[in-house]
């Protein structure tokens, strides 16, 4: 199939070479049959997803190991476009060898991303995530038939989106990942709110739960919170570096021994099966700063925790933080 009879012009170029690929050499469409079960020794699952909003269709077909519920072989028929074909394509490659409950998990993120070429680079056009949307629900479709179970009972994320059936999760983590700013930008990378639009806000022909107004605005605000908390912790690890352990505040210091007993002296300690707590950190008039401590395990009842054992305990803090420290056993 030349490029040309799929997409033309510069829009081929959204497309990446992985997807071109399977567009026009699909490795895994076709169908199984009771036949090849029957060689397999193994079960065939038949399913069927369409996706009215668009009028792609595609068939999943599986052979399960019942004795390990391992899917050992899976073929696809579709009934859509290009995008559909490489994106089921890929979604039954990605089923093979793994057990039912794990083909469950595959993901459309999941789908597209095996597509692409770089991890950078998205594989499809946004307008054409939906069909990703759809490999993820037919493996739904699929399980369930194998099961014997609703494909609801897979449901895990509440469906924000029934006509391109686009979860609240995929939605959010679409936001955070494209740094997205408008409902415009979540319709077109996950096609949520390209169809009937009951999902974009309130006031449309359906009720629903939630909208992707308020989707973005809480994702938003929740990214902003994020990013003000990791501002204010690089700030305070800042000025913490830029501070002698003298001129630190007894909050700043216990920190500060902590990190040194962490990195320095429990895992000496671990070794013999012993291990500290420490229980205060004071400072006096001669600007000393006794750091109270109180032995674990071996170390409980070792006679070094007032000789050799604390000294070297005192030695490794005043060596990387300040002369003035001193270590008190209690």
């Amino acid at each position: 199939m030349a490029k040309n009879s799929l997409i033309g012009g510069s829009i081929w170029d959204e497309y990446s070479q992985v997807v071109q690929d399977r567009m026009n050499n699909p490795r895994f469409m076709g169908e199984l049959t009771e036949e090849d079960a029957k060689k397999a020794n193994a079960k065939l699952i038949v399913a069927d997803f369409g996706a009215e909003s668009c009028g792609d269709a595609v068939r999943l077909y599986w052979l399960v190991d019942e004795k390990t519920d391992t899917i050992i072989d899976a073929k696809f028929k579709s009934f859509g476009c290009g995008t559909a074909i490489a994106s089921s394509d890929t979604m039954a490659e990605l089923c093979i060898g793994k057990t039912v409950d794990e083909a469950v998990k595959i993901t459309n993120i999941d789908v597209e991303k095996a597509m692409r070429d770089n991890p950078d680079t998205p594989a499809v056009p946004p307008q054409k995530m939906h069909c990703s949307v759809m490999a993820y629900d037919v493996i739904k479709a699929a399980a369930a038939s194998y099961k014997g179970v609703d494909p609801e009972h897979f449901e895990d994320e509440i469906i924000v989106c029934e006509c391109a059936r686009v979860s609240l999760g995929t939605i959010k983590e679409v936001i955070r990942l494209n740094d997205l700013h408008t409902v415009e930008e979540i319709t077109q990378y996950t096609k949520a709110g390209a169809f009937c639009k009951s999902c974009v806000r309130p006031g449309g022909h359906e009720k629903r739960e939630y909208y992707l107004v308020d989707i973005l605005r809480d994702t938003r605000a929740e990214m902003e919170q994020e990013r003000l908390k990791a501002q204010a912790n690089a700030q305070a690890n800042n000025n913490l570096s830029d501070l002698s352990f003298d001129e630190m505040t007894l909050v700043g210091q216990l920190k500060a021994v902590e990190s040194v007993i962490d990195q320095e002296i429990r895992p000496m300690l671990m070794m013999d099966g012993g291990n500290l707590e420490i229980l205060d950190i004071r400072k006096d008039n001669d600007q000393n700063v006794d750091v109270y401590i109180r032995y674990l395990g071996a170390c409980s009842g070792c006679a070094s925790g007032a000789g050799g054992t604390l000294y070297a305990i005192e030695n490794v803090l005043q060596e990387n933080l300040s002369p003035h420290i001193r270590v008190m056993p209690v």
